[in-house]
């Protein structure tokens, strides 16, 4: 494919991409397949000569497109939003065509230095306070990580770095072994799965703390287990909080996971959610969930950036150069992408007022979906509806509940998954696509009521069999 080539078929893809966008409410949500169906639709092995660019696309809708979950569709309510914007899509075209492997300040100035600027403008909007912003007196800054699941990880590693340094400086003698084997960090029962994976990796104890009815952190209770490990010889070092949780713990690295919810705070009415995050050396969410950047763009700061590239940073000849500021010493990977185009791209072409208005509307819909579910007195609302996210369940058992999700899931006409909250199995209902408005959300909830009413005749037929039976 030479340039002239590539220019036509550029112009193609972008007409089938926007075509796929424009359209693609008209394809099942979610593909009705079993797992292993691709092997059989292509070669066992690459093909020897060059096939056309024709025979490719044309497997694009034979192999690829039956076998896809349509994130963007505005019948899906599952997971978090996975954010896309058109913005965003030509930003990354820019990010492939330039190739750079930002390592190093060397390699790319701007991929460096527009990343570094990049999440300086986020954390304004976010007013976040002025030690996590690197244009100021501060000493802290931000970086762009794949994902939360990555910001946790580092986090908690140069928290471990720090604690063992920490107790090496007031007993040298101590072997770091016998350290981490007393280090123990903290988190939320509620806490996403990533943040025990962190602790398995990175070989320390990790204990749930207990939440209260909200679900949320208690100061006292993580208070009480830190002194009852601390009396029994353990090192505390570490505590992932979630929203709303503000202790300040002596020699405790915090780290804040808003993943999702990070993106509602550029709206001044969100915002006092996040206060207490000046009490963090570490504060982490996804642009790629709720602000219109496609994956993979993950928003990190630290308070010290001392802290963190110092129990990271490593210089082989190679790599040397006289401005050595660089991401590499702020992730696991060498190379660096050019993500920051991405943001930069988004935050222009939308502005703050566009963003907003975007978190605004999500919320706006889900507030709508919980308006119909608590009209039917045969669901309950599970947990407080704050930003784009209704958990609820008809009431009942769990099996009747796991019974509705089934239907709606083989049904492919929405797509929903479940949570549990204090033991009960909970549908979740989330606001994900950018082009959903209220008539697909009314469109889901007669869809849910329809199918609701088939369950309940099923059940009571079953029922009224069983006492048959018994007679």
């Amino acid at each position: 494919m030479d340039a002239a080539e590539f220019r036509r078929r550029g112009k193609e893809m972008v007409d089938y991409v926007a075509d796929y966008l424009e359209n693609i409410e008209q394809r099942p949500v979610y593909p009705d397949l079993e797992p292993g169906y691709l092997r059989s639709l292509i070669p066992n092995e690459a093909p020897a000569e060059p096939e056309t660019y024709e025979e490719i696309m044309k497997d694009v809708e034979r192999v690829i497109m039956p076998g896809i979950t349509h994130w963007h569709s505005p019948y899906f309510y599952a997971y978090f939003p996975a954010a896309s914007s058109y913005p965003a899509m030509l930003a990354d075209m820019l990010c492939t065509a330039i190739g750079c492997i930002g390592f190093s300040w060397a390699a790319s100035p701007a991929c460096t230095e527009l990343e570094t600027v990049m999440m300086d403008w986020l954390g304004k909007m976010l007013q976040l306070p002025e030690h996590f912003i690197a244009g100021t007196h501060g000493h802290g800054g931000g970086v762009i990580q794949g994902t939360a699941s990555e910001a946790t990880l580092m986090s908690l590693l140069a928290a471990r770095c720090k604690a063992v340094r920490r107790v090496q400086a007031s007993n040298s003698e101590l072997p770091e072994a016998e350290i981490f084997s007393k280090l123990v960090a903290y988190t939320s029962e509620q806490a996403h799965s990533s943040v025990e994976r962190a602790a398995l990796i990175g070989g320390v104890m990790m204990r749930k703390v207990p939440t209260d009815n909200s679900y949320a952190v208690g100061g006292d209770m993580l208070k009480k287990m830190v002194e009852e490990d601390k009396a029994a010889g353990l090192i505390p070092f570490y505590f992932c909080a979630t929203l709303g949780t503000t202790p300040s713990c002596e020699n405790m690295w915090m780290h804040i996971d808003a993943a999702y919810a990070g993106s509602a705070f550029i709206c001044p009415e969100f915002r006092p959610l996040l206060n207490g995050v000046e009490y963090a050396d570490s504060f982490n969410f996804n642009p790629h969930k709720w602000l219109l950047v496609n994956f993979d763009c993950s928003a990190m700061w630290v308070k010290k950036r001392a802290d963190i590239i110092g129990a990271f940073k490593f210089e082989p000849l190679y790599l040397k150069h006289e401005n050595q500021e660089s991401g590499r010493h702020w992730q696991i990977p060498l190379g660096r992408r050019f993500r920051s185009l991405k943001l930069w791209f988004v935050f222009r072409m939308y502005g703050l007022s566009g963003l907003q208005a975007h978190i605004r509307k999500q919320v706006g819909l889900a507030k709508e979906f919980e308006s119909l579910v608590r009209a039917d007195k045969r669901f309950e609302i599970c947990a407080e509806v704050i930003m784009g996210l209704v958990c609820f369940r008809l009431k009942g058992s769990n099996e009747l509940n796991q019974d509705l999700l089934k239907r709606i899931t083989n049904g492919r006409e929405i797509h929903l998954v479940p949570c549990q909250l204090s033991s009960r199995f909970v549908l979740r209902f989330a606001i994900c696509a950018r082009t959903t408005e209220s008539r697909h959300i009314q469109q889901a909830w007669h869809h849910i009521t329809q199918l609701t009413f088939e369950l309940l005749q099923d059940s009571g037929k079953k029922a009224s069999c069983c006492r048959c039976k018994m007679s």
